[in-house]
């Protein structure tokens, strides 16, 4: 099974590839990581809006940051539809207010089970826990 640190590297190791399949817990993992980011950077940027040049350069580091995540989030979610054995352009729900929810729905789901269109089960076929 894949926990938070392992999910976190890969989500920044595979940020450009929009081929194959990722499990539930990578995906979850890598947006835990993603929010977890943000909270600290923002209470940080909160503590310090007090002093300007600070409170500054921490908000421009997180809109840098996450200008930096936008690829790969869009990477691992059509890994994640790929498992699923969906197409990947079905993320472009999510630019569709209300929508876009869909993707929620989708990415909730457990991915099929062996091989499929996109590839091989990132399990290998046998589903160690439910966050398959």
């Amino acid at each position: 099974m894949i926990g938070f640190v392992d999910a976190s590297v890969l989500f920044w190791k595979r940020a450009f590839d929009f081929q194959g399949r990722s499990s539930r817990a990578e995906y979850w993992w890598a947006y835990l990581m993603l929010i977890a980011i943000y909270i600290i950077v923002l209470t940080v940027t909160a503590i310090l809006s007090n002093i300007p040049v600070l409170g500054a350069i921490f908000g421009i580091a997180i809109l840098l940051f996450y200008l930096a995540a936008i690829i790969p989030s869009i990477a691992v979610g059509v890994r994640r539809l790929h498992d699923t054995d969906k197409s990947g352009w079905l993320m472009l729900l999510g630019l569709i207010p209300l929508v876009g929810l869909v993707l929620l729905f989708f990415f909730c789901q457990r991915g099929t089970q062996g091989a499929n269109t996109y590839g091989e089960d990132p399990y290998g076929g046998v589903s160690p826990d439910v966050f398959r």
